[in-house]
């Protein structure tokens, strides 16, 4: 596994075209933690990954990973320096079979050359992977589907892996498997974590900090834990 990541956020404003859809997002991921990401539909949450993931250029402000500038850098260039997106619904190829996907996770020089051995330590995370490497990607259920994007981002060997909605789809004990083998990462492997997720009580669960993004903006950022018992919250965004 690469240096652990430590990502970080300064005033950055994106968006699409003249529609600007973040303002002055500052955030900080140290490393090996999750980071929760949660807000209302429209609030910008799939935006942000794709400004840090170089899909969206930011209008102004820094993305700093480990310490170096990635803000503009071309979505490509990513994965070399250690970061890794599972976009919303994983995004498989769905005419080609399990192993295919997951070898082509494997694109960049330094992972390619261990494509073999890393395929076989995919699979220890993710043994139903290993019954299903000649089924077609587009025969899997919700739950293996996404399994399978999570496992594809991993054969890179990323120090920061982004989840955008991992949940959409599945049912809550699919989603519940899916949130524990991330925090599982995390603690077996030393990953870093950005994820957004409209199920904020499981999120919440396993997260170490979370950020409320409004409109834009991160109206409040703390300890999961805290978020999680605060009674404006439960009311805003767990219906409790």
């Amino acid at each position: 596994m690469s240096e652990r990541a430590h990502l970080r956020l300064e005033d950055v404003h994106a968006g699409y075209g003249e529609a600007e859809v973040l303002y002055g997002i500052d955030l900080t991921v140290p490393r090996g933690q999750i980071a929760a990401v949660v807000g209302a539909n429209g609030a910008g949450k799939s935006t942000l990954l794709s400004a840090i993931a170089g899909l969206v250029r930011p209008n102004a402000g820094r993305i700093i990973l480990d310490g170096k500038e990635i803000g503009g850098a071309r979505a490509n260039s990513l994965p070399a320096r250690g970061l890794a997106l599972v976009p919303e619904g994983g995004r498989l190829f769905p005419f080609m079979t399990v192993r295919e996907n997951l070898e082509l996770g494997a694109y960049i020089p330094m992972a390619r050359a261990r494509t073999v051995e890393r395929l076989e330590e995919i699979t220890e995370i993710f043994p139903i992977l290993r019954d299903r490497h000649n089924q077609l990607a587009g025969r899997l259920s919700g739950g293996e589907r996404q399994m399978c994007a999570i496992a594809r981002a991993l054969m890179s060997r990323p120090a920061l892996l982004m989840l955008d909605e991992p949940s959409v789809g599945l049912s809550p004990i699919m989603t519940e498997r899916v949130l524990e083998t991330v925090a599982r990462l995390v603690r077996d492997d030393g990953l870093t974590v950005v994820i957004v997720e409209q199920r904020v009580t499981e999120v919440l669960t396993i997260a170490d900090e979370a950020h409320i993004l409004d409109h834009g903006r991160i109206v409040r950022s703390g300890p999961a834990a805290v978020m999680q018992n605060d009674p404006q919250i439960q009311e805003t965004y767990m219906g409790l």
